[in-house]
């Protein structure tokens, strides 16, 4: 039992961790913005939180273009950032006047600013487009998403129909369809990388499991008759962009590394079934060993198979039948399982390091997942013949 919540607590304890912090604090603010006066709330608080807003905005641009390096995922970010910095700007000026859409009231959320909350929606989903497939992104095919959000509003003012039910479907689309770009690029990164901690992959989860969040505050929004209920929207959406800005800076760009790695390849498609190759392949593996680097990644191999990186993904699927990941991974767990029965004294900790895992929680949540055990009730099944 003690070694299962172990596995737990290192398998899921940092994306657990983050996603119960966001709860917490949700419900926190939501319940402390009941404590705030309408009044003090209409003028006072919202505007300050806008250009509070707002300087975040900037600032955040500010840095973003300031380390640009050639990175088009950080200058897609900062003209986020821009346009919505001046948009709080906006609402700064307005919050005095009639014009003011998103005046807090006490009744429901009418379509105007449901439907400016969708292209704010569709600028939150830009990030995770990009990041995913940053060759392939561009400003006119991320406008096609947004195209739902046009004829939705044409129809609302034009014929004065009703879609607010619809408006607010549109955020869960864009999720559905992020969740989609994510299973794809997940495979992409098993195809090219060995460990996921130094990408996009598993912040690319965290920051759609945000947005998530980000849906069912606008929802309690839409059907809130608090009159301070923005308070809550406002500070948690200013924690989204910050945190992303953050992680949009510091976070190694994993295109960039494959770029910084390219070199001449051969324009004919080798044959799959290879066996020289993957002879050459076998001989230099068990003598380098080069898996035991963490930062071990598929173009590592041309070392000794010079061929194009994409005929080298499908002959490692082809000759291994499974993607490099998977391959990289058993090779390391079969390298732990030797260490431990030869050096039982060993701990974890140094067992994941010395085979190449970048981490522990790494490291018990490929071998519970390879093994079905974690790694001390493997050892303690090997060392006890009763119950091998």
């Amino acid at each position: 039992m003690r070694n299962t919540l172990n596995n737990l607590w290192y398998d899921y304890k940092s994306e657990f961790f983050f996603g119960l912090v966001l709860l917490v604090l949700l419900f926190a603010s939501t319940f402390l913005s009941r404590l705030i006066p309408e009044d003090f709330f209409d003028n006072f608080l919202n505007p300050a939180l806008s250009l509070a807003f707002a300087v975040l905005c900037f600032f955040g641009a500010a840095l973003c273009l300031r380390h640009l390096e050639n990175n088009r995922i950080r200058k897609v970010w900062a003209i986020i950032l821009l346009l919505w910095g001046f948009w709080e700007l906006v609402m700064v000026a307005l919050f005095k006047t009639a014009y003011n859409p998103f005046r807090v009231s006490n009744e429901l959320m009418e379509s105007t600013p449901m439907l400016l909350a969708c292209v704010f929606a569709w600028l939150l989903f830009i990030y995770p487009s990009i990041s995913m497939r940053p060759g392939k992104f561009n400003w006119g095919r991320g406008a096609l998403f947004l195209l739902p959000v046009v004829v939705l509003g044409v129809i609302n003012y034009v014929l004065s129909v009703d879609l607010r039910l619809l408006i607010a479907l549109y955020p869960i689309w864009l999720m559905y369809v992020g969740f989609r770009k994510v299973h794809r690029y997940r495979q992409w990164c098993e195809e090219n990388f060995s460990t996921f901690d130094n990408i996009d992959a598993q912040w690319i989860v965290r920051y759609i499991m945000m947005i998530m969040l980000a849906a069912l505050v606008f929802y309690y929004l839409c059907v809130s008759d608090d009159p301070a209920r923005a308070f809550t929207q406002q500070w948690y959406l200013m924690f989204v962009l910050g945190y992303t800005t953050d992680q949009v800076l510091h976070r190694p760009d994993p295109w960039e590394r494959l770029r910084s790695t390219a070199v001449e390849e051969e324009k004919d498609e080798p044959d799959p079934a290879n066996a020289a190759y993957r002879a050459t392949l076998d001989a230099w593996i068990e003598k380098e060993k080069p898996y035991l680097n963490p930062d071990f990644q598929l173009s590592d191999l041309r070392q000794v198979l010079p061929i194009n990186r994409t005929y080298l993904s499908r002959f490692i699927n082809s000759a291994y039948g499974c993607s490099f990941y998977q391959w990289v991974n058993d090779l390391r767990i079969e390298e732990a399982k030797r260490l431990m029965r030869e050096q039982p004294e060993h701990k974890v900790q140094d067992v994941a390091e010395r085979c190449g895992f970048s981490s522990r929680r790494v490291f018990y949540q490929i071998f519970t997942r390879e093994t079905g055990q974690t790694p001390s009730e493997w050892l303690s099944a090997k060392s006890n013949p009763l119950l091998r």
